[in-house]
Formats: structure tokens, C-alpha cells, sequence
């Protein structure tokens, strides 16, 4: 074999570092995935406390607001929790992955709006 010509080793190499890079980017992609589902629950909430809110009684529609925007911070949590635990795993090569404090903050600045959206929909009249 020639020198110009990389042996299987080098091939099976490459394409398992390229496997890895495919799967960090899929892991991004179902963590975005996951945090547009929880913006939509927080979304359905708000909704819901628009359209309904002169139903009687006045606490219904305040709760299940708020089980909606609480279902959006729990599948933000949840999908920031699995996404680190499956980016602490990979090693990227060629790409450059999202880091897990990116993940972390953006989870937090969710789950922290959509609290204060709780304690908004309860406290403001």
C-alpha cells in the first residue's frame, strides 16, 4: 500500500468520528425539538388564560393556565437534563457542538419566564 493512501484503520476512524459529530448535532436537534414543544404548552397556557378568562369560576381558568405553562417548564427541564447527559458522552471532532452550559442557560431563561408567567397569571388581575 502506498503512502498517500490511509489504511482501514484511519478510514474506520473518520467515520466514527463523523458518526459522533451526526450525533451531537441530532442531539441539538431533538433538544430544540423538545424546547418548541415547551414553548407551546407555555403558549397554549397564555392562550387559554386569554380566551377564558371571564369564565366563572375565576380560578379555573388561572389553573389550567398554569398546568400548561408548568408542563412547558418541566419538558424544558427535562429535555436539558437528557441532552447534557447525552453531550457529556460525545466527543465532537469536525463539528462544533453546543455546550452544556448553552443548554443550561437557555433552559434556565425558560423555565424562569415561565414562572414568573405562573406568578403573572395568579397575582396580576
Amino acid at each position: 500500500m502506498s503512502d498517500e493512501t490511509p489504511d482501514r484503520t484511519e478510514l474506520a476512524e473518520d467515520r466514527t468520528d463523523l458518526a459522533e459529530d451526526r450525533t451531537a448535532m441530532a442531539n441539538e436537534r431533538t433538544f430544540a425539538g423538545w424546547a418548541r414543544t415547551a414553548m407551546a404548552a407555555i403558549g397554549i397556557g397564555l392562550g387559554f388564560k386569554a380566551l377564558f378568562n371571564t369564565m366563572e369560576p375565576t380560578w379555573a381558568p388561572k389553573a389550567i393556565a398554569s398546568l400548561f405553562v408548568l408542563l412547558g417548564v418541566f419538558l424544558i427541564w427535562m429535555a436539558e437534563r437528557r441532552a447534557c447527559v447525552v453531550a457529556g458522552r460525545l466527543n465532537t471532532h469536525a463539528a462544533r457542538d453546543m455546550k452544556q452550559m448553552n443548554l443550561k442557560l437557555i433552559a434556565l431563561a425558560i423555565g424562569t419566564g415561565s414562572l414568573a408567567l405562573v406568578a403573572g397569571i395568579w397575582l396580576l388581575v
